[in-house]
């Protein structure tokens, strides 16, 4: 019995140390299971937050992996290798072929990752396909592996940046940078086919004045809906873009009779017969001066025949508007000419190349000297004389006319001084200022300031304003037209007659003086109604206490109907031309004996 039952001791260590071992491994793979079910965890998180798919393909033995939620994403659920082609179902024809070729489980060249973007039929979401082969050692492809990446939000803010790299947000046309890219683009192709292309420049009228009435908010609005009816001639072969704040440009290539300039502009001119309702109800009327070059007449490259139209705009601000304007090389001529003259008023500017000429103003009932008018004339240098009706728009235009009209007040105020100590004269120099100086902000207070410098009464200084300057801005130019009143200047408003000619608000306005325009002189005995008016005019100005100067008398009779009706003061050819200062010492001499 107890032979049955030995046990040999050895037997029981050996028996002992197997279990302890088997304890061990079972211990390091539950441990290696533990480690194996954290990183798949941290890998299925992963692919979580990435929204992406994937799957391997191994070319060798054929097996097939998947992972992600290909069905959310493409609307195929993709298990198997038999599912890749349903894919094609979902994208749209123009990128199917492509991609097909990209994530199919045939071979292709090791090592290189190829991309696709693509995009659903539904047209809401766009994919990117990566797809990378990975070789054996012997160099042969074995294992294919495919991304699928969701980029919609990409493209979106892709088109997003896109849009306001070449789009204008507030009209939604094409902007100055892209139209001109699409241009050039149409300029290649048409000297490939030998057609023509035209380029129309569309400059609405007078918009400032539009926009500085109706206020920022109106005038931009007004801006969006004549942009988005010029957006309706948009097609294959019209471009429609916005080139400025109040300018638009559209090319027409290979232009044809239903599809021309000249169509495009008689529609547009037809819509401006009815207006513009914007949302506060305000219903506003536009007009536009249009400019046209051609190519290849007018220049070869794009943006040469689009500066061309550019210079058609401007030649036809000075011509008639509701034409179309084509360039042609005399227009050119002009422009450089222009050029030229501008070129020079700068470094006439910087030279000070200018005199002022007076034009002597009488009482037309005693024939007392009453004063001057100031009259800047460019000096040559050969000595000859550039009139301002020349190169005062150049100045308005350029900003010239700012350092041009400081040079006018000090050369006129010193010059007044100078004749008060010499000759005793107690006379008006009358001054005109640009309507750009006046809306200056701080004009008024340097001019005052200057004044107060000065060693002369400003009961003696006139300050000559059209009215025009005085509608375009009223209150705001009223209140700084106020200010020097107050601090003694006269204010005569000039060229009455050629602008509103609205007497009623000459009441409101704080002028000491009116000046009738030679217009009405020249015809005011030739025509009846013109005499009339003008003897009211001068009947009402005296009632409000204003003085009246006659511009522009030439003849005796002209002067004796003027004495006859009571007008003040009498300006013009008949009694003394515009002359220079020696000259015009003359006539102070003589007024003083």
């Amino acid at each position: 019995m107890q032979d049955n039952f030995s046990v040999d001791k050895e037997t029981i260590t050996v028996n002992v140390s197997d279990n302890a071992s088997l304890v061990y491994q079972f211990d390091l793979l539950k441990e290696e299971n533990r480690k194996l079910a954290a990183d798949r965890h941290i890998f299925d998180k992963f692919l979580d937050v990435s929204g992406n798919a994937y799957y391997c393909y191994n070319l060798e033995s054929g097996v097939f992996h998947c992972v992600g939620d290909f069905a959310g994403m493409i609307g195929v659920d993709v298990k198997c290798v038999e599912d890749i082609p349903a894919i094609r179902d979902v994208i749209r024809d123009i990128d199917a072929d492509d991609v097909m070729d990209i994530i199919s489980i045939s071979t292709g060249d090791g090592g290189n990752v190829v991309s696709k973007e693509f995009c659903l039929k539904s047209g809401r979401k766009w994919i990117e396909v990566s797809a990378f082969l990975i070789s054996d050692d012997e160099g042969f492809p074995a294992e294919k592996y495919v991304c699928f990446r969701n980029i919609t939000r990409l493209h979106i803010q892709k088109d997003e940046l896109t849009y306001l790299a070449y789009y204008d947000n507030q009209t939604g046309l094409i902007n100055r940078n892209y139209f001109i890219e699409q241009l050039n683009d149409n300029v290649e192709k048409a000297k490939q086919e030998h057609v023509p292309l035209h380029v129309a420049l569309v400059d609405i009228d007078s918009f400032k004045r539009i926009n500085d009435s109706l206020g920022l908010v109106y005038g931009d609005e007004l801006i969006m809906l004549f942009g988005q009816y010029l957006s309706g001639f948009n097609n294959d072969r019209v471009n429609v873009g916005r080139f400025g704040t109040d300018v638009f440009v559209i090319s027409v290539y290979d232009p044809g009779i239903e599809t021309s300039v000249e169509s495009i502009v008689r529609e547009i001119r037809n819509r401006l017969k009815k207006p513009f309702v914007l949302s506060n109800k305000d219903e506003i009327y536009l007009s536009v001066t249009v400019g046209v070059a051609v190519f290849p007449d007018s220049a070869h490259t794009g943006l040469g025949v689009l500066q061309n139209a550019e210079i058609c705009v401007y030649a036809a601000k000075d011509g008639e508007r509701d034409k179309i304007h084509y360039f042609d090389t005399n227009m050119m001529k002009k422009f450089l000419e222009g050029f030229e003259v501008e070129k020079r008023l700068q470094d006439a500017i910087m030279m000070q190349n200018f005199v002022l000429f007076y034009q002597p103003q009488y009482n037309a009932a005693t024939g007392k000297l009453r004063g001057c008018e100031a009259l800047i004339r460019w000096k040559e240098h050969d000595g000859s004389y550039i009139s301002p009706m020349k190169f005062i728009p150049l100045a308005e235009k350029s900003g010239g006319i700012i350092p041009i009209g400081q040079w006018v007040i000090r050369t006129a105020v010193a010059k007044l001084e100078e004749w008060r100590q010499k000759y005793n004269f107690n006379g008006v120099m009358s001054i005109n200022i640009s309507a750009i100086q006046l809306k200056k902000d701080n004009f008024v207070d340097d001019l005052l300031k200057f004044l107060r410098s000065a060693d002369i009464d400003p009961e003696n200084l006139e300050i000559e304003i059209t009215e025009s300057v005085l509608i375009e801005r009223t209150s705001e130019i009223i209140e700084k037209v106020s200010r020097m009143r107050q601090f003694g200047l006269k204010i005569a408003l000039d060229d009455f007659g050629t602008g509103f000619s609205s007497l009623s608000y000459l009441r409101s306005l704080p002028i000491s003086t009116l000046k009738i325009d030679k217009s009405f002189i020249d015809t005011v005995i030739s025509d009846d109604t013109t005499g009339i008016i003008t003897e009211s005019v001068v009947n009402m100005v005296r009632r409000l206490g204003l003085e009246t100067i006659a511009e522009g008398v030439e003849e005796e009779d002209q002067m004796d109907f003027l004495k006859k009706i009571s007008c003040d003061n009498i300006q013009g050819y008949l009694l003394g031309k515009p002359m220079e200062e020696r000259d015009f010492e003359k006539c102070v001499l003589e007024a003083a004996v």
